[in-house]
């Protein structure tokens, strides 16, 4: 068997153009790891930021691309007892996914609901579990809550606009014009155009100024004061990601106190293995039966083979995508 595979890779750090497929070491099994031969991989937020250089992998993970995948399993290490090589699985990683091979720990292995292809599976893990952690997790969001969720037509966004409203929360969006209806058609109650629209006036108007319970918001700085004036009493803004910068000039703390707000942070990536299993079967135990049923899906918006892949960056980085894009590494 060879030692070598292909996988994605860079010439250094910087733009699409530093993207190419090439050859690297296949990963050695670890006596807690299958080896899963990926069929197709999910590009994600995270990937555009590593090779840009602004997010390296945590401590110990592969530095190939890619936080999820489906695939089969053709080697399993001694230790693992729950999985059989020839079995279709997906995967939640910290790296290695946009690569023909990827050793991962059993823990972070799920198998397929039972209506998802594996194109759809690819779309799963990083999404559906950051939305998952965030919301309930960590958010510990009660039924018939009020959410606001940014950038609602994103991988993360479709994925918790579909879980919040299983919930039945009343779902409120930000978004562009165009991934609007596609919000609609996921559930949203309130969709916001944040081209136009301030989107803490819009809350304001339909919550009789009771403000949203809890904001998954993955912008950060430009949002930050709006955020605040959002909030219902006793309210979480919860932050994923700060695409829009990190800095604040000039924000009026008072609401924090005024409304006992709670602001928190959270990451999944570099979590350890065991919170992972935990978020996992939790996961699993909860929303798996809701795919089985066909209430929620992956929404994905294209497949690329993954020899297009500076094409699916710069097709990201567009903000062209409502849901996923998927790279197709090999036929199933």
């Amino acid at each position: 068997m060879s030692k070598t595979m292909q996988s994605v890779q860079q010439t250094g750090t910087g733009g699409a153009e530093t993207l190419y497929i090439g050859t690297s070491p296949k990963p050695l099994v670890k006596p807690t790891e299958v080896l899963i031969k990926v069929h197709f991989a999910g590009l994600n937020r995270a990937d555009i930021l590593q090779r840009q250089g602004k997010y390296p992998p945590p401590k110990g993970a592969s530095n190939i691309l890619g936080l999820e995948v489906s695939g089969t399993v053709v080697q399993v290490g001694r230790k693992v007892t729950n999985l059989t090589i020839g079995t279709r699985v997906m995967a939640l990683l910290a790296g290695g996914g946009q690569a023909e091979f990827v050793a991962v720990d059993y823990r972070l292995v799920m198998p397929i609901p039972a209506p998802l292809n594996l194109t759809q599976a690819a779309a799963l893990p990083e999404v559906f579990l950051t939305a998952y952690q965030a919301l309930f997790f960590e958010g510990n969001t009660p039924k018939a809550s009020r959410v606001l969720i940014h950038a609602g037509g994103s991988g993360v966004g479709t994925a918790a606009i579909q879980l919040a409203k299983a919930a039945q929360c009343t779902v409120f969006t930000t978004s562009s014009a165009g991934k609007i209806p596609a919000c609609q058609h996921l559930g949203a109650d309130v969709c916001i155009d944040y081209t136009s629209e301030n989107f803490a006036s819009v809350i304001a108007e339909h919550t009789k100024g009771k403000g949203v319970n809890l904001i998954l918001d993955f912008i950060g700085a430009p949002y930050f004061a709006q955020n605040l004036q959002c909030l219902a009493m006793d309210g979480l803004l919860l932050m994923i990601s700060v695409m829009g910068g990190v800095k604040l000039t000039e924000t009026n703390l008072y609401p924090l106190l005024s409304k006992r707000l709670k602001l928190q942070g959270t990451t999944l990536r570099a979590r350890s293995i065991l919170y992972k299993e935990a978020l996992i079967n939790k996961f699993m135990e909860d929303i798996f039966p809701l795919f089985e049923q066909g209430k929620i899906h992956p929404v994905i918006d294209t497949v690329l083979d993954w020899h297009q892949i500076a094409e699916a960056h710069r097709y990201m980085e567009a903000n062209k995508n409502t849901g996923k894009i998927i790279l197709k590494i090999s036929d199933p």
